[in-house]
């Protein structure tokens, strides 16, 4: 069976991450995208279960306690949180784990499953094109807007902590690119792994 993997995407809200996972679908193989937990109100067209997991600020906190989360932040005044049970899940079932987490989320997963996690930070070409997709989609006021730009010039700062950084200036070229992001995630050798291979090449010995 294959063996699962964790990838981490991180990037400015509006950079298209949602867009080019869809892209790419089709040719990364089996994966279960992870479904973040959150505190803050759905927008139109979100479905519970589907987009998120919408909680109420204390079902969150409570979860948090239990230690019920892979990591977790604050972001834009609200929670945001990753439950360790259906990850868990899917690593075991061999399924490449995706998630679509900010940089302080890839921090805490880095810290806690390193060996088995890839990164990828995924940006549009200028902070001039990030605002103008941002005004495009119509879903937020002028005081969000100016948060996310705000949020996004500090984020850009962490891009060399990701293993790789797509540029999306189109959706193909960026699709295709992180399709070879998810075959490599899906090739790295945790250190058990590594540990087995010398272990195994060295058994193998004519002498």
């Amino acid at each position: 069976m294959q063996k699962g993997a964790i990838l981490v995407l991180s990037g400015p809200s509006g950079a298209g991450k949602s867009t080019i996972i869809s892209a790419a679908s089709e040719n990364i193989g089996e994966y279960y995208f992870s479904i973040s937990t959150t505190t803050r109100k759905s927008r139109m067209g979100e479905e519970n279960g589907r987009d998120y997991f919408f909680v109420t600020k204390e079902e969150f906190e409570e979860d948090i306690k239990a230690g019920n989360f892979l990591e977790y932040a604050q972001v834009h005044g609200n929670y945001y949180g990753t439950s360790l049970k259906p990850v868990r899940e899917a690593l075991q079932a061999g399924k490449l784990v995706i998630f679509d987490i900010d940089v302080q989320g890839h921090r805490l997963v880095r810290a806690k499953m390193n060996d088995i996690t890839t990164s990828a930070f995924i940006t549009p070409p200028t902070l001039a094109a990030l605002e103008q997709r941002l005004r495009a989609r119509c879903t937020d006021d002028e005081a969000v807007i100016v948060n996310r730009i705000k949020n996004a010039k500090d984020e850009i700062t962490a891009v060399g902590e990701y293993d790789f950084t797509i540029i999306n200036d189109t959706v193909e070229i960026a699709a295709k690119q992180f399709v070879i992001v998810a075959k490599a995630a899906r090739l790295k050798q945790s250190s058990e792994d590594e540990e087995k291979f010398i272990t195994q090449w060295l058994a193998n010995n004519l002498y």
